[in-house]
């Protein structure tokens, strides 16, 4: 592991102005510099001393993405969504949300197969488009799981509460001497992130059964749901508005209103990225990771089309409450199954930070293995096998946090980062596949992906901004016809540079430029402090790269630790045959 020695930029405050005065240079060296599979699954790796235990299956990665991604979300986004926007029709917007999910899972299966190691979105990047492309996208995603992890946490307990009959009033206080938004103290918030941090350092093993009992729980209680909501449910809600003067069908507002439904529901599915960085610690990858990332969201999308289907038999769509839709629809008829509904989501609560607080720590870990930020985090303990120091950091900052700040868990559901990352996954399986370093060029593919990019951003604000008229439907059908001749002429005229050894996305490029198109298209339907937030904490990610991180890595590849320069890795990479690497056959 990485240390600074004498010539260390970090050594005095003379040798640390003297390499802020070298920033450009060391920026034009480091920010664009690639990694090879080689050199994460072999040096890279080394890094954190200890290795992580192969202990998981094809099962557990199930539970896990389950666990992930069946949150609170879907107590909340399935009522506003089918009243506001997609009616009955809801259980399309499900299956649509939920194929969209499947396309970008396909593009981290392609990866974490190839490259089973803990970082997921980051390493798949750091090989692909560089460590600067890497270390933004990796830092965002730790900004949101730490937010959104401090926010789930402090909602877990007014659910607790709520399904208990207590009032949160009971454990919160408030302290006058703090501003407001501050101010008030939620002590049971913090202790269970804490809880959670110590069994996430003892065992990823233990993680894993913890999780598959708290799903198991959580699905038969969605499994209670969705038979109470068929047993109490009336097949005529399906089509019948509850005031007549409202639109009727199953299809109450069209096409339009399906999709923008699919885009608010889409936000249930977020979680299944996380079972991505469990790749380091699972058996046998090559099985095991399409399995358990591909069958996880297919069984998520099948359980929220029950649910929504459920709900949509229970009441009318337009008498549906937006904010608590279920317990709303049993309120009136059977207040013990509202109770019950709350103990379930209680557990999905649970379920999703658990699986949430393993991300971010094997996020944090391999960044750390990068040297972009202090190697003591990359370290692994001997005894637990588990990163120890990114789990314990991250969840006493995350614990902090939910502490005092009261954050909404709704704005947290708007997850503009982790979306972020899934465009740069779905581009970066692509340029994979097309661009081979030193034997093709890739401003053929760079230029594809950039007006392809383009042409979905133009019909993304097209639907969202033009007022609807004639000229909506024209314009729409342009950007379409436009996408696809583009992506033809792409597939037509560049031949794959290489193709994957053990598993690939099918249909390549098309797959992956959908997935393309669906994530533009989700991030044009974010609010406006979304993409302030995203500004922000992106900017400030730039501020430590470059005041920090960039000069930590010249400093470990003048030292050696980062292995040879990005010519010299390429070549080992083709030497050792990067495609078929035995040590990625466990």
């Amino acid at each position: 592991m990485a240390t600074h020695s004498s010539s260390s930029s970090f050594s005095t405050l003379l040798t640390y102005l003297q390499a802020l005065a070298q920033t450009p240079r060391r920026l034009a060296s480091r920010a664009p510099s690639v990694s090879s599979s080689y050199e994460e699954l072999s040096r890279v790796k080394a890094r954190s001393g200890s290795d992580m235990q192969r202990t998981l299956r094809w099962f557990d990665l199930v539970g896990l993405g389950i666990g992930g991604m069946v949150g609170a979300g879907v107590f909340v986004t399935t009522g506003r969504a089918s009243r506001l926007y997609a009616g009955p029709a809801i259980v399309v917007s499900y299956a649509i949300a939920g194929l969209c999910a499947l396309l970008s899972a396909f593009c981290y299966t392609e990866f974490a197969v190839h490259i089973p190691v803990a970082g997921g979105a980051f390493s798949y990047l750091r090989i692909t488009f560089g460590e600067f492309a890497a270390f933004l996208t990796g830092a965002n995603l730790i900004t949101e799981y730490v937010m959104s992890n401090a926010a789930v946490s402090r909602g877990l307990t007014s659910y607790m509460g709520a399904a208990m009959g207590i009032s949160t009033t009971k454990w919160r206080f408030i302290l006058p001497l703090l501003p407001n938004g501050f101010n008030e103290i939620d002590l049971v918030a913090p202790a269970i992130v804490l809880i959670l941090t110590l069994i996430i350092c003892y065992s990823t093993r233990e993680s894993s059964v913890v999780n598959m009992i708290l799903t198991t729980l959580h699905i038969l209680f969605i499994a209670f749901v969705i038979l109470m909501g068929l047993w109490k449910g009336d097949w005529n809600n399906f089509t019948h508005p509850g005031n007549p003067q409202h639109p009727s069908g199953f299809f109450p507002y069209g096409a339009s209103g399906v999709f923008n439904g699919a885009a608010m529901v889409y936000l249930s599915y977020i979680g299944y990225d996380a079972v991505s960085t469990m790749a380091e610690e699972v058996r046998d990858p090559v099985k095991d990771i399409p399995i358990g990332v591909s069958g996880s969201v297919i069984i998520v999308t099948i359980l929220y089309c029950l649910m929504a289907a459920s709900m949509s038999m229970l009441l009318p769509y337009d008498m549906i409450d937006v904010e608590a839709p279920f317990s709303a629809a049993f309120s009136g008829r059977s207040e013990w199954v509202a109770r019950v509904i709350g103990v379930g989501a209680s557990f999905g609560i649970l379920t999703s930070l658990l699986v949430a607080m393993l991300g971010q720590a094997r996020y944090m870990c391999v960044i750390g293995r990068s040297n972009v930020v202090p190697a003591w985090f990359a370290r692994v303990h001997p005894k637990t096998s588990t990163p120890v120091n990114a789990s314990a950091f991250l969840g006493i900052f995350t614990a902090a946090i939910a502490l005092f700040t009261d954050l909404n868990i709704l704005l947290n559901l708007v997850s503009i980062g982790t979306l972020f990352v899934f465009y740069m996954v779905s581009n970066a399986v692509i340029y994979r596949r097309y661009v081979m370093v030193g034997t093709t060029k890739p401003w053929p593919t760079l230029s594809f992906l950039c007006l392809f990019s383009l042409t979905s951003t133009i019909f993304t604000l097209v639907w969202h901004f033009t007022p609807p008229g004639k000229p909506k439907p024209f314009l729409l059908g342009a950007c379409v016809v436009i996408a696809i001749s583009i992506l033809q002429v792409f597939h037509c005229m560049v031949p794959q540079a290489r193709k994957p050894a053990f598993w690939g996305v099918p249909f390549m490029p098309w797959l992956p430029s959908i997935s393309i198109f669906l994530n533009v298209f989700l991030l044009g339907s974010l609010d406006g402090p979304s993409y302030v937030r995203f500004g922000f904490f992106s900017a400030l990610a730039v501020l430590v790269y470059v005041l920090y991180s960039v000069h930590a890595s010249f400093d470990a590849e003048i030292e050696g630790s980062l292995g040879q320069k990005n010519v010299e890795i390429v070549e080992e990479s083709k030497q050792s045959g990067e495609e078929e690497d035995p040590s990625q056959k466990v």
